[in-house]
């Protein structure tokens, strides 16, 4: 094809910029970092930034700030629950805080609002050899080398499917064999029919997911840690073929009497458990008291 001028002037000016810059800034870089790095109209603007980048992170200040967390005790039909809140303002001083602390020894607290929104939760997908190993380490303290040696016992013994393995999916036998055992156990609406597919490149589908051989026996006999792993790979296969959960995001606004600040609490008011009768999947930011997934007792205004 013909070649085109403007192209050619553009590749002509990016060869100038790069010798303007480079024949300047790579000697530079030779005597303060190391020899040999180059730069150029690409490199120097990319430097710029995390240079720029790196002044604001020197010249910034930390504040510190405190903040109150309330721990409730609310009356409920079972009878009572635990209800976390945190207070809608820091304080700069901790002295702030101690005073507002002080004021809530007299004061009495009442429901302001409930806002609300439904929506549903569906539950985690059965066990790869990943999930299995992190699971493990969240709800039991397993380290992974112990993880697999147990499930290595577990599968020799016959309890469970074969132990390595990227596939979520699940035979047609277990598919099977979950609806009795949830309608037995759970009642009839619980029970939902589910097929998993992994969509990573390269997954390892030659076996199925990690599953308990026969769903009927929900506990077995072993030692402790084949029992405790057995237990979480029978419920996390269960819960994968149950009903979604059904529950409303939930902010409940308490009042302080004779302060200006509220109480805010954020989490779920479950209206059907569905699936987590059996299963509540971990999550790594739990640890860092997020309030996804916290499970707050029905109450009103007043």
């Amino acid at each position: 094809r013909n070649i085109d001028i403007n192209l050619e002037n553009a590749q002509q000016a990016r060869r100038v910029r790069d010798r303007i810059m480079g024949f300047e800034l790579s000697p530079v870089l030779w005597r303060k970092i190391k020899p040999g790095l180059s730069a150029g109209r690409v490199q120097s603007v990319a430097v710029r930034l995390i240079v720029e980048r790196e002044r604001e992170i020197q010249a910034f200040r930390p504040e510190t700030a405190f903040r109150v967390t309330a721990l409730f005790d609310v009356p409920t039909e079972q009878g009572t629950a635990s209800m976390r809140a945190e207070l809608n303002k820091r304080f700069a001083t901790e002295a702030e805080a101690t005073a507002l602390l002080e004021a809530c020894r007299q004061a009495a607290f009442s429901v302001e609002s409930v806002a609300t929104r439904p929506t549903k939760r569906v539950p985690a997908p059965p066990f790869t050899t990943s999930t299995l190993q992190q699971e493990a380490a969240r709800k039991l303290g397993f380290p992974v080398a112990l993880t697999m040696r147990v499930a290595q016992a577990l599968y020799e013994s016959g309890r469970i499917t074969y132990m390595r393995t990227d596939s979520m999916n699940l035979s047609n036998l277990c598919l099977s064999s979950c609806a009795p055992v949830i309608e037995q156990l759970m009642g009839s609406g619980y029970h939902k029919r589910r097929t998993y597919h992994t969509h990573s490149k390269g997954a390892q589908e030659a076996h199925e997911a990690i599953r308990p051989t026969f769903m009927n026996e929900a506990t077995i006999t072993g030692t402790a840690q084949e029992r405790r792993l057995y237990e979480l790979i029978w419920k996390r296969t269960a819960a994968s073929q149950m009903a979604d959960a059904q529950v409303e995001k939930t902010t409940v606004t308490i009042n302080i009497s004779g302060a200006e600040e509220q109480f805010v609490a954020n989490g779920e008011v479950v209206r059907f458990d569905g699936f987590l009768k059996v299963y509540h999947e971990s999550t790594d930011e739990e640890a860092t008291n997020n309030d996804e997934g916290n499970l707050l007792p029905a109450m009103k205004a007043g």
